[in-house]
Parts: structure tokens; C-alpha cells; sequence
């Protein structure tokens, strides 16, 4: 099973070869790769799955997705801060071995 959430483009910046951005999740924000959706600039909601932004969506979209995770028991509220990886991985796993 694949999950992908939405989540709104805070900032981007470039390292590398690699476009990157900060995106807030319902008060997490974490760091995501950006190469498949060039076209997203802050303020934008996009469709994250693994850490790599995949889509973007409308505000309206987004929000309604936040609702449905929300009726399954799936969003926690967290700190604002910018996660580590496995720590986000660790918090996801966790949360889909409830359903």
C-alpha cells in the first residue's frame, strides 16, 4: 500500500543539482525533493509520497484529504519543527500498523 499526503510548499532552494522545499504537514514540516514538480513555488499544496513531491493539488483538495486523515485517526499534532527523516518514517510506519 502506497500513501501519498498533501502538504503546503513553505520555501525552495536549490543544492546541487537537486531543487528541494520545505513542506508543512498539518504542523510538521519536513525537507522534500521537488525534481518531478518544477512548476511548484511557496504557497503551493503538493502530493508527497517518500519524501519526493510527486503532484500538486489545490487548497480545497488538500484540505479535504486533511479531513479524511483526520476522521481515521491518522494526524497527531506535533511541534512545528523540520523532521529527520527516520524519525518521520518512524511516526508514519506507526501510524498505518493502526489501520
Amino acid at each position: 500500500m502506497c500513501l501519498a499526503v498533501p502538504g503546503k510548499l513553505l520555501e525552495t532552494q536549490v543544492i546541487g543539482e537537486s531543487r528541494l522545499g520545505v513542506v508543512e504537514f498539518g504542523g510538521i514540516k519536513r525537507q522534500v525533493f521537488l525534481d518531478f514538480v518544477p512548476e511548484a513555488q511557496s504557497g503551493d499544496y503538493v502530493l508527497v509520497h517518500v519524501g519526493f513531491a510527486i503532484s500538486r493539488l489545490d487548497e480545497e483538495e488538500a484540505q479535504r484529504t486533511y479531513q479524511l486523515l483526520e476522521h481515521i485517526g491518522m494526524l497527531e499534532e506535533q511541534p512545528p519543527e523540520i523532521q529527520e527523516p527516520q524519525q518521520q518514517e518512524d511516526k508514519i510506519t506507526g501510524s498505518l500498523r493502526r489501520i
